[in-house]
């Protein structure tokens, strides 16, 4: 009997039938559906009910879910989406700010000077999936501030990679320029090159593979093909040291413009995976955080590390939108929407604690932070932001005002 509760089929169906609960939760009280999967992941897992763990198997789960969602939201963008200068300066300085914020809060605390680089470090990270999908599901994907997002977000992560490597060499006593150098040029030629290829040569081919006999035959041949594409563009993109995500978007944005007549769509069928495998994502956020862990003196970092960190965020990225053209209540959702930190901080925070640079209290702080941040986001930007206003741009993309 025990084996089949054990058994990825039972498995699979809790993590869907908890995802249905978290949309009645969100419901309920009228939120974002990202706030009810988190929160009844929260509910089901060791915090409260301890019905599911973060097992390998949800873990997996919950990694495609990840991967499929950037695949869909890359459908929506251009490579100048993601290249515009503006982006490159909302990435550089929302990684700057609060590198120095986290950083500045962990010497304030006492902590050593290796927990306080790593503390800074978690602090630049963010999450494109959360704020990527919330934008989505209000239908402001095209929108001047969620390109802002997406692009800086991306750039981010390249550069979050690069703090990243330079704060480990650094606690190691291992700094090295060329080091450093041979990690920028890996994750820029990846984006560059895997953008190319998708766009001059697979997306070709699949317009030429759509015109043939064979897949008139077998019209699903091709969206299996492009899925296939996005989980290999997510593998390279980890082994240069970047998120998954941010190949499988890359993989999105490359087939974006492919014109398919006899094949099935290929973005309507990666919608479908996206609901049941994304779902389980936001459900894993609220299961890998276990509120026993948390102690009196955790909760007052805690609470100091979350405003920080969003805090900084807002500063960082909202001032070099501002100064790049977005209106003020625009800037102010690039900030926010760039304030998440959801799953890439909690893998920074797994890897200081295994290499012994943190310790399990900073870890526990660390993991929480990033659920708060993720919550505030979506709850933020129904309640605030989209309640019927809008801003309005010249022909250059430039904000000239807000209005109804």
């Amino acid at each position: 009997m025990e084996s089949l509760f054990t058994s990825p089929e039972f498995q699979m169906s809790l993590l869907l039938f908890v995802a249905l609960g978290g949309y009645l939760i969100a419901s309920r009280i009228n939120q974002s559906a990202v706030i009810g999967l988190i929160l009844v992941g929260l509910l089901v897992g060791p915090s409260v009910l301890g019905w599911i763990t973060y097992t390998d198997f949800v873990r997996s789960l919950a990694h495609l879910g990840a991967v499929i969602l950037l695949f869909v939201i890359g459908f929506e963008f251009n490579m100048k989406d993601i290249l515009h200068p503006r982006n490159f300066a909302i990435a550089a300085v929302g990684v700057i700010v609060p590198w120095i914020g986290g950083w500045w809060l962990a010497v304030l605390f006492g902590f050593d000077s290796a927990s306080a680089i790593f503390v800074g470090t978690a602090c630049t990270a963010t999450s494109i999936a959360i704020t990527a999908n919330v934008l989505k599901e209000l239908g402001k994907l095209q929108t001047e501030a969620a390109k802002a997002i997406i692009g800086a977000a991306v750039i981010d992560d390249v550069l979050a990679l690069l703090v990243l490597a330079i704060s480990t060499d650094v606690v190691g006593g291992s700094f090295s320029y060329l080091g450093i150098a041979v990690v920028t040029v890996k994750a820029v030629a990846f984006i560059v090159l895997a953008g190319a290829f998708g766009l001059l040569v697979i997306s070709k081919f699949l317009v030429r593979l759509d015109a043939t006999p064979f897949v008139r035959k077998y019209p699903e041949f091709i969206f299996i093909f492009a899925m296939m594409l996005a989980f290999l563009y997510a593998m390279f993109a980890e082994l240069v040291g970047l998120s998954a995500i941010v190949g499988a978007f890359i993989a999105g944005v490359s087939f974006k413009d492919v014109e398919l007549h006899q094949s099935h769509s290929l973005k309507e069928g990666a919608e479908y995976l996206q609901i049941i495998f994304a779902s389980i994502f936001f459900v894993s956020l609220g299961i890998i955080a276990d509120l026993h862990q948390v102690t009196p003196e955790i909760v007052i970092f805690l609470a100091a590390l979350t405003l920080v960190a969003i805090l900084t965020k807002v500063i960082g990225c909202g001032i070099p939108a501002k100064l790049g053209g977005l209106c003020g209540k625009d800037s102010l959702i690039v900030g926010f929407g760039m304030a998440p930190r959801g799953e890439v901080a909690m893998i920074v925070a797994l890897i200081g604690l295994e290499a012994g640079i943190i310790g399990q209290g900073v870890y526990v702080a660390l993991v929480l932070m990033s659920l708060l941040t993720t919550i505030i986001t979506p709850i933020v930007y129904r309640n605030w932001f989209y309640k019927g206003e809008y801003c309005t741009y010249d022909d250059k993309g430039a904000g000239i005002g807000e209005g109804r």
